[in-house]
């Protein structure tokens, strides 16, 4: 077993990857043998991880990789990525709901180019209906309090109808999340769900930037000693299969 100070690590069921288990997602079997994720890693019986990217997800589905892990017979619902993708997302906008509760979240374009000025703002959130004009104004806040536009994560990847409803206000386009553990969480989960679409990295969360490739899935049959192109798995750490 990893010590506490070392990351838990488990082998993709697709491309026999050992990496940290933060970058995979974890299926179990439900009572009627259905594949079903466990995005919190706490339902009970056998888990069979897979890496956290929509396409490795989908690749599991294609190539019925699960009765493999499982060593037993596993039924998978077609639309697996699609699933996981909607729990994700869930997750998200849970957790930016959490934050508003907590006091972490100002929405408002002017509240939000005032608490860039004065609070410790940890991201910015915008819908993807936000304007040139706004978000280049946003951009001049952030560059007058920081030196540059970049100096905090933008987020961008939600409608404003998904923000009204987590936020609980209405026309929701700008919004400013604020130093807290709410607002950790949520970073947290945003990224997970922005990883999973493949999109790295926090900051242009839901832009057109180019994106950074993701590792070829190899085939089932890949020796587990196949080279990690993600570069996901770090020196000395111990792993279980």
């Amino acid at each position: 077993m990893p010590r506490r100070t070392e990351p838990l690590i488990r082998s993709c069921v697709v491309s026999r990857l050992a990496m940290p288990a933060d970058g995979m997602i974890r299926f179990v079997l439900d009572p009627e043998g259905k594949v079903v994720p466990d995005l919190r890693r706490r339902l009970p019986g056998r888990g069979v991880w897979v890496t956290a990217r929509r396409e490795i997800v989908a690749a599991a589905e294609r190539k019925k990789v699960f009765g493999r892990g499982f060593k037993a017979a596993a039924e998978v619902e077609p639309g697996l990525a699609d699933r996981v993708d909607r729990l994700l997302e869930a997750g998200a906008l849970q957790a930016l709901s959490f934050a508003r509760k907590a006091g972490e979240i100002i929405a408002g374009f002017a509240k939000v180019e005032q608490a860039i000025a004065r609070e410790r703002v940890v991201a910015i959130v915008q819908a993807e209906e936000a304007g040139d004009d706004g978000r280049t104004k946003i951009e001049a806040a952030l560059r007058r309090r920081f030196g540059r536009p970049d100096a905090v994560p933008t987020i961008r990847i939600f409608t404003s109808g998904q923000l009204d409803l987590a936020l609980g206000r209405a026309n929701v386009i700008h919004a400013a999340l604020l130093a807290g553990w709410a607002s950790e969480n949520a970073l947290e989960r945003v990224a997970a769900l922005a990883r999973f679409r493949g999109e790295d990295g926090l900051v242009g969360i839901g832009d057109s930037n180019p994106k950074t490739d993701t590792p070829e899935v190899p085939e089932t049959n890949a020796p587990l000693a196949a080279q990690d192109p993600a570069g996901l798995k770090r020196p000395n750490e111990r792993y279980e299969q």
